[in-house]
């Protein structure tokens, strides 16, 4: 091998691939190496295909993990003269010249390719970072609204949103589970465990109701007003997708979108691309009544099962002056265990239920809080986490 440069310009990969967020240890780098040169020598040219492929079989462990090495491998390898021959051994490091992809690319491998700095140095700046990010600087950035956020806030913000969850409390359902201090027994079980010992001895298997988390359901305007607070929502709606089950998630400007098979992936850079490859009606009018007719005739029976609780993410501006509203909130309302709407709004003290949507919506909630900052998220998981009563002071207070 000449001069060694094959191990390096791998190191050097693999390095971009770690800084993008995938787990590439040294093992797999020496492992991938040693796989290069098995399939090529240093003086046999080799496809771009066959290094693709065994590069990709050495040093991927997840099928999510594709999209940002599809990527980073043709940003960090690309060989303007040589490449569909062979893959130049002398390629020199990649320090952030190479030109973007036609698709495009992923903000976390952008972040780590056009980083001037050494791993040396990302790694002291980041516990600079994590330094200066006191208990202080948090609160200050959790009070921001998020429409007032600059670029760099907001991805401190995305950071921040990535770790919250969201409890429900658990609930009793009509199926049982074996619970040696349960107060009902087991009939079936019982007899069947009895056949074991040839029916001579009965133990009493007991058991007690089953408790699961509630399914959650969330519907998210994503008109032309909600349009900043909607894309903060929806970091906060995939972490929370990729945490529990049982979560369905819908948009609706002028129509109704179905998007929790999109938040699925577990990368929240290619979750929110196929959200937006989704989206048709994105930052346009809004038909709250015109979508919520739509979801509770599509959807309500699929997913509004076992005491669900939904979450309406709305300001309540309906470009159709509220015509029909009513008589669907009230039968989602009907439909749910809990009814929360979140409105941006409420950040404002002298807001008023003026609007007519606004006006139509509000007598068949359970709670109205506000969602415009990291704080809010906070509470409104505190809020949930706690006992719910159908018709709230919350709700109350604003009718």
């Amino acid at each position: 091998m000449k001069e060694g440069k094959l191990a390096e310009n791998v190191m050097h990969f693999a390095r971009l691939l770690r800084a993008a967020g995938l787990p590439v240890g040294p093992g797999r780098v020496v492992d991938c190496v040693q796989a290069l040169e098995t399939i090529g020598p240093p003086h046999f040219p080799m496809a771009r295909e066959d290094w693709y492929w065994t590069m990709s079989a050495v040093l991927l462990s997840r099928q999510e993990h594709r999209p940002i090495f599809d990527q980073a491998f043709q940003v960090f390898w690309r060989d303007p003269k040589l490449t569909e021959k062979m893959m130049s051994l002398l390629l020199p490091k990649a320090h952030g010249r190479a030109a973007k992809p036609e698709q495009q690319q992923s903000q976390r491998l952008t972040d780590a390719l056009f980083s001037q700095k050494k791993l040396e140095e990302l790694q002291t700046e980041k516990q600079e970072f994590e330094a200066r990010l006191t208990f202080s600087s948090r609160e200050v950035l959790s009070r921001m609204d998020f429409d007032t956020m600059s670029a760099a806030e907001l991805a401190q913000a995305k950071q921040m949103l990535s770790q919250l969850r969201l409890p429900l409390p658990l609930i009793r359902t009509r199926r049982l589970q074996p619970d040696r201090g349960g107060r009902r027994i087991d009939l079936r079980k019982t007899l069947r465990d009895s056949l074991r010992e040839g029916g001579d001895v009965i133990p009493l298997v007991r058991a007690a109701p089953r408790e699961l988390h509630p399914p959650l359901v969330v519907l998210c305007d994503i008109s032309g007003s909600m349009n900043p607070y909607a894309r903060m929502f929806l970091h906060f709606l995939h972490a929370i997708t990729n945490d529990r089950d049982r979560v369905s998630v819908f948009v609706f400007g002028t129509r109704l979108t179905n998007i929790t098979r999109q938040l699925r992936h577990r990368d929240v850079d290619v979750a929110m691309s196929r959200v937006a490859e989704a989206i048709q009606d994105w930052s346009g009018g809004t038909r709250i009544g015109h979508s919520l007719r739509e979801f509770n005739w599509r959807w309500s029976r699929r997913v509004l099962g076992q005491n669900a609780c939904v979450l309406l993410v709305s300001d309540g501006l309906d470009r159709e002056a509220g015509e029909g509203l009513g008589e669907e909130m009230e039968r989602l309302a009907k439909s749910c265990r809990y009814l929360v709407w979140l409105n941006p709004l409420l950040r404002y003290d002298k807001f008023e239920a003026r609007p007519a949507g606004v006006r139509a919506m509000l007598p068949h909630v359970d709670l109205f809080l506000p969602v415009h900052n990291l704080k809010s998220l906070v509470e409104l998981a505190r809020t949930l986490n706690g006992p719910l009563t159908r018709h709230s002071q919350e709700k109350l207070a604003w009718r």
